[in-house]
């Protein structure tokens, strides 16, 4: 088949399947607006896009998100058409519709089906918004806004043929009749790679060296923001460290902001939630790493004593599985996303969210039970291979997914 891929920063989720349709014998071809991308990626021919302008100065807020994907998606349009006066026409697209770039292409390929990946639906009530009083919502306003933000959603759920999502939480954010299009199946986990490691070492600011035998509490998201509970895990840490006089703490992720709200002018999430428990933390015991790359990223991991991983009801990160597939000891917010894998006291611990104190008081109960973070660790790796292995259960069954169309004449 001709599979035409749409992401915008390729490959992106598309990273394992891309390759593998390849592999399969698949003409395969990629849109990407990365700048300087090759030609070609593990024989995925690469085709670059750019917007041809910016979104309006002063637009109107409610519309600012939307106007941007059309412009993203206008430049899909015009490239496609290009592709198409080519003598090119692929008999699947599989886009990551987030960016709004594939809104547009059944225009130009009026048979293409379309298979999009289904990420989030947004919710004025029952998911991120609004869950966290400490940020609360500017409603009614809010309310309108996200009206809104979800266009680019319901033109691809009413142009898509069919769709993917990687977890059932995910997927159940997506109204119907849509939702009953959507095959949950998760991106994968090589559980190969991502093993426990009891001769894992670590070397930090070039003086620390670290092994399992250390105490050491590590905490990762792609930026340290309220979204992913960096203020409640930086509220539990001086009780922790007060505690634990020999544990460490690494702190992964950047200063940016990835979801919700930005910081006040001038100032980061980082700093204010660090600047609020500072002056009760041994600082010498608490090390932020920024990010890693991905090698040291999984040694963290498999030094682990206990990884805590919080999220608001939102997108479930890559990295909690990772820790899972690791063997780490996990402790994790309470919320609707975590309820697919971690069960408390089986695959890991739940606490409430909010409740620093609660989070705290778990992460010291299992630093000082070693047989029950062997016990969680170990269940935590047999659950990750038997759900979300790369090669063994996720490929397989996304490489099902895009091929049924082929199979059913479609």
């Amino acid at each position: 088949m001709k599979i035409l891929i749409i992401h915008q920063n390729f490959p992106g989720q598309f990273k394992h399947l891309a390759p593998a349709l390849v592999s399969q014998g698949d003409d395969v071809l990629a849109f990407t607006m990365q700048k300087n991308a090759p030609s070609q990626w593990q024989g995925v021919k690469l085709i670059g896009y750019n917007p041809s302008r910016g979104t309006t100065p002063n637009v109107h807020p409610w519309v600012s998100d939307f106007e941007t994907k059309t412009i993203r998606g206008e430049a899909v349009f015009r490239a496609a058409l290009q592709l198409k006066d080519q003598g090119y026409t692929p008999d699947i697209i599989v886009a990551h519709p987030g960016w709004g770039e594939s809104v547009f292409l059944k225009n130009v390929w009026t048979q293409a089906r379309l298979l999009i990946y289904c990420e989030f639906f947004y919710h004025a009530h029952g998911a991120d918004v609004g869950f966290d009083p400490e940020f609360p919502a500017s409603y009614p306003d809010e309310l309108c806004r996200l009206r809104l933000k979800n266009l680019n959603n319901m033109l691809h759920c009413e142009e898509a043929d069919a769709a993917i999502s990687p977890t059932h939480w995910q997927a159940s954010t997506f109204p119907e009749p849509f939702r009953s299009k959507i095959t949950v199946i998760h991106d994968g986990i090589d559980t190969a790679i991502i093993a426990p490691n009891p001769d894992a070492t670590l070397t930090i600011n070039n003086t620390i060296n670290l092994t399992v035998k250390d105490e050491i509490i590590t905490f990762v998201n792609r930026n340290l923001e309220p979204y992913r509970g960096y203020h409640i895990f930086m509220r539990s840490l001086p009780k922790i460290l007060k505690q634990r006089p020999l544990a460490r703490v690494l702190i992964v992720g950047g200063s940016d902001v990835s979801y919700g709200a930005r910081p006040p002018e001038g100032k980061t999430w980082k700093d204010i939630f660090l600047n609020e428990v500072k002056d009760r933390l041994d600082l010498n015991r608490v090390h932020f790493l920024g990010n890693i790359p991905y090698n040291y990223f999984i040694t963290l991991l498999q030094l682990s004593t206990v990884h805590v991983y919080l999220t608001y009801p939102f997108v479930l990160s890559w990295s909690l599985l990772e820790a899972m597939s690791a063997g780490c000891t996990i402790v994790a917010s309470d919320t609707k996303p975590l309820h697919e894998a971690i069960f408390d006291g089986e695959t890991g611990c739940l606490v409430d969210f909010f409740d620093f104190k609660a989070l705290a008081d778990k992460v010291c109960t299992l630093l000082d039970n070693r047989d029950e973070r062997t016990r969680l660790g170990a269940n935590a790796v047999e659950f990750a291979k038997a759900h979300y292995d790369l090669k063994r259960v996720c490929l397989p069954k996304q490489l099902e997914w895009v091929h049924t169309f082929n199979h059913l004449g479609l």
